[in-house]
């Protein structure tokens, strides 16, 4: 199960979370005090009144599977004066770390930043502070010229990968490259998608252009994310019903995230954009199958789908063997 995280500036323990974010960070910079009272005027507005503290601002908060009580928090600074938007406040509470709420905060944090058109994001950490800093450096954050020359502060920086819709002629431009080589990678890694192992570029290159050919024909639609450097580091496709009484509904195919760029989040922001047009398309429901206990059902379960059920030996890995797969299903609107 994956952790709930909520956006909600005015939750009833955000107060509690900032307090004790602040406490232990000025206890660490060799300034403790034992109240918020005493806290430096800014920090003691954000733990005594966050909403207005953050009122521009997004605040997310994560609760742990089975939880019943938000344990953690961060907090997306709205940009300003032309600079990228800003991670701060990430907290967890001591007694639930090294159970992904770090992670899952910051990845829906960039999400956030993400969809809001931002091409990078930043932040800033104390360079003792060793488990934040490595998560940072985890996700894709590099040090850049500090913009806050505090003793001891690092400015950390990371570029956003952009997502687009792909039009027929870029997906057949895409198809021997870029998007083959998405599809190899999948494979290689184990992910039942269609394709024994190995897969010739060329196979996957093929697959690609009839999926140009449907695209063309408007019964498919192609994303793709882009790394800094032009690479395709993502994709999904969203297929379109026939069928006259099955117009309303749509099929989430072929999400597909390379290797090295997993772990930050671009999973979910793929899957996000899809839903997203196809809600403005006027679909209400759309459907997927994904094969049982792969880590893509974390993704989709985190994403909100509801598991209508399993199909036992349903279709072959990439190394032969039968595999049961779940039938997912999501309402739109």
């Amino acid at each position: 199960m994956n952790p709930r995280i909520e956006e909600n500036r005015s939750h009833p323990r955000l107060p509690d979370l900032l307090t004790a974010y602040h406490l232990v960070n000025q206890a660490e910079k060799g300034t403790a005090v034992a109240t918020v009272a005493a806290l430096p005027a800014v920090y003691r507005a954000e733990a005594e009144d966050p909403a207005a503290a953050f009122a521009a601002d997004t605040v997310l908060l994560a609760t742990p599977p089975g939880g019943d009580e938000a344990v953690g928090c961060v907090v997306l600074k709205a940009p300003r004066e032309g600079r990228a938007p800003e991670i701060k406040r990430l907290w967890v509470m001591p007694e639930a770390r090294r159970k992904g709420l770090g992670k899952a905060l910051m990845a829906e944090a960039l999400r956030r930043a993400a969809a809001s058109g931002a091409i990078a994001v930043r932040l800033t950490v104390w360079s003792w502070r060793a488990e934040p800093l490595a998560l940072y450096r985890g996700l894709g954050f590099a040090t850049v010229d500090p913009w806050d020359d505090r003793p001891d502060l690092l400015c950390l920086e990371k570029p956003l990968d952009a997502v687009e819709q792909l039009s027929p002629e870029a997906v057949r431009a895409h198809a021997a490259d870029g998007l083959a080589a998405l599809l190899v990678d999948a494979v290689d890694g184990g992910a039942s998608v269609g394709f024994p192992a190995p897969l010739d570029p060329a196979e996957a290159a093929t697959w690609w252009a009839g999926v140009a050919d449907e695209a063309q024909a408007g019964v498919r639609e192609v994303w793709a994310a882009h790394g800094p450097d032009g690479r395709l580091t993502g994709v999904v496709t969203l297929v379109r019903v026939g069928a006259a009484n099955g117009r309303h509904r749509g099929e989430i195919a072929r999400l597909l995230v390379h290797r090295s760029a997993r772990g930050r989040g671009l999973g979910y922001r793929l899957l996000a954009t899809a839903e997203a047009h196809a809600a403005a398309a006027g679909l209400t429901l759309l459907v997927l199958d994904t094969q049982t206990d792969s880590p893509a059902e974390r993704l989709y379960r985190g994403a909100g789908w509801t598991a209508a059920g399993t199909i036992p030996d349903f279709a072959a890995d990439p190394s032969g063997v039968l595999r049961p797969t779940t039938l997912y299903y999501k309402r739109l609107g």
